[in-house]
């Protein structure tokens, strides 16, 4: 299993003194103070270099042409790669996550029980399809599916994941405020990285999330 490293292992850290771990609940998070993992180059630069058109249809798309959890052992998945990484206190089956303390940092809540959790795609496949993955082959779309180098994959409440949907930043934000800076710059980073395509609504609510973020304006 991967374990947490880099800017999101500081972030994680910044958010723990912040939640209370145990029963699901909701508690008032703080901005972490990192940058987003990228290519690069500061969010607002690798921004700037996104491609904007206008969102491909639809046509075509189904979730299984995006393959995913992968095996990562046996009985065990992607998924909990995620799990284990995101979480603290992890129990196991085997080589399976069955139990441990999850912190939902789109909303701020908590879990003990991994079947409360889901495991959010940063940027969502039907998005990614619309925005360039629909000239991809079915390979790159699992590598994209399953893609643990990029700040793609997140435990996360299972009621953020479905509110969130296939939505963009400008039409679905994080409940908690204080994330806003990290979700566009991870946002931001992974369509950097896959050379997907924004629209322009989208490219103006990201720049909008990205001012005033402090680690911007660091070199």
């Amino acid at each position: 299993m991967r374990t947490r490293s880099g800017p999101r292992a500081l972030g994680a850290l910044a958010l723990a003194a912040a939640l209370t771990l145990g029963a699901a609940g909701c508690v008032e998070l703080v901005e972490p103070e990192v940058t987003p993992s990228g290519d690069g180059g500061t969010a607002t630069q690798m921004l700037s270099e996104l491609t904007v058109a206008e969102a491909n249809p639809m046509r075509g798309y189904s979730r299984n042409r995006f393959s995913h959890w992968r095996k990562t052992g046996q009985n065990c998945d992607v998924r909990d790669t995620v799990l284990e990484r995101d979480g603290k206190d992890i129990q196991h089956s085997g080589c399976n996550v069955v139990g441990g303390n999850w912190e939902s940092v789109y909303d701020g809540r908590t879990f003990t029980d991994p079947s409360s959790v889901d495991i959010d795609h940063m940027v969502p496949l039907a998005n990614a399809w619309r925005s360039g993955a629909d000239e991809w082959d079915d390979s790159k779309r699992s590598d994209f599916a399953n893609d643990l180098d990029r700040p793609q994959l997140f435990a996360v409440s299972a009621s953020s994941n479905r509110a969130k949907g296939d939505q963009d930043p400008s039409q679905w934000k994080p409940p908690n405020r204080s994330y806003w800076c990290q979700y566009a710059g991870d946002w931001v980073a992974v369509k950097h990285h896959w050379k997907l395509a924004i629209t322009s609504a989208e490219k103006a609510a990201l720049a909008d999330m990205l001012e005033g973020c402090t680690w911007e304006s660091k070199p």
